[in-house]
């Protein structure tokens, strides 16, 4: 794919553009748009209303993001987990989620990740790349042409921090949610991220209608910064703050998610803390269960312990609920599969 670029991450107008400068009429780029993001073609030869000319210079000078199922794992439960190669070789992950209103997919946006979360798995082999637009949609298409099943809901929670590709990541939200495209509404996409407050701020004047979630896991900076090296950067007050501003501006709801950590965030005090803090935000808080990580400090606390503390938020005031563990047997914490396959990959060399 050397000097080749992504024609998968332009969006309609930068399409009209390229036919504009191929000496085409402005109508092709809709058609083209169409088959990249409705047909979800991986091949310019099988555009065929396109003429053979224009094909040949498409071909010349673009590919289409077409990532390779490097494995596939399905859990009991029907969660999949894709680790995928894309074009330059690097792997990523994705993931298909069943739920009783449809499939949604779990979507990474950079390969490798470098926030240095110590319970994820994401985040070990620092950052590789951004990735484009076009190869965040084609985590999707590649999942629903696997899976046999329309892709309804989207989450951004996969490899990487996605406000940390905030430009990608936004002409990924373009191209998606398009009428052109498979028109997934920004209602029913969910970003998450660990709390860089100049792109929250960023995001906020786009007042789009997806759902913000922001990784908490912590009610206090001494606790947070030792989980998420972000809070020496934005500590929780400053994250707190940018999170209002948010609601301010765009009138969307806040949901947190918080893993649940034994032993380090997981005590009734941690709690009380929290409640204190989101209290009368009308936020939601997801209680999430980690899922083990070789390498981490950290494990898992125990199911009655979840439970005990979703009773002390929902006592105290807050709206609470546990995340349904889905895929625990196949590696489904982010990030396990693609660290598997480096290691594999380097006692090979």
């Amino acid at each position: 794919m050397e000097n080749k670029r992504c024609i998968s991450s332009l969006t309609i107008e930068e399409l009209a553009t390229e036919m504009k400068a191929m000496g085409q009429p402005a109508f092709r780029a809709k058609q083209i748009f169409h088959w990249l993001h409705q047909k979800l073609v991986t091949d310019f030869a099988a555009m065929t209303d396109q003429p053979k000319a224009l094909i040949a210079q498409l071909d010349q000078g673009f590919y289409i993001a077409a990532p390779q199922i490097e494995r596939r794992q399905e859990a009991r439960d029907g969660t999949v987990k894709y680790l995928l190669r894309m074009a330059d070789g690097n792997c990523i992950e994705t993931v298909v989620m069943r739920y009783h209103y449809g499939c949604t997919v779990c979507v990474s946006t950079q390969v490798g990740c470098r926030m240095g979360c110590r319970f994820c798995a994401s985040t070990q082999a620092g950052r590789v790349r951004n990735l484009e637009a076009g190869e965040i949609c084609s985590e999707i298409y590649t999942a629903q042409k696997d899976i046999g099943e329309r892709i309804s809901h989207i989450v951004l929670m996969g490899i990487g921090e996605p406000l940390d590709n905030f430009d990608e990541v936004m002409k990924f939200l373009t191209i998606i949610s398009s009428p052109d495209g498979v028109n997934i509404g920004m209602r029913n996409i969910s970003l998450s991220t660990c709390g860089i407050v100049p792109q929250i701020d960023r995001l906020a004047q786009r007042k789009l209608q997806l759902t913000l979630s922001i990784s908490l896991h912590a009610p206090n900076d001494a606790i947070r910064s030792s989980m998420m090296p972000v809070n020496n950067a934005y500590p929780v007050a400053q994250l707190m703050d940018a999170v209002r501003r948010y609601q301010d501006t765009t009138g969307r709801r806040v949901s947190f998610e918080y893993s649940m950590v034994r032993g380090v965030n997981d005590s009734d005090a941690c709690a009380k803390e929290l409640a204190g803090l989101i209290r009368g935000m009308g936020a939601h808080v997801n209680l999430i269960p980690i899922n083990p990580v070789d390498g981490s400090p950290y494990s898992a606390t125990d199911a009655e312990n979840v439970r005990r503390f979703q009773a002390k938020l929902t006592a105290l005031g807050v709206n609470a609920t546990v995340r349904r563990r889905l895929g625990s047997e196949i590696s489904a914490a982010c990030g396990q599969l693609r660290r598997e396959e480096m290691d594999a990959a380097a006692k090979t060399e």
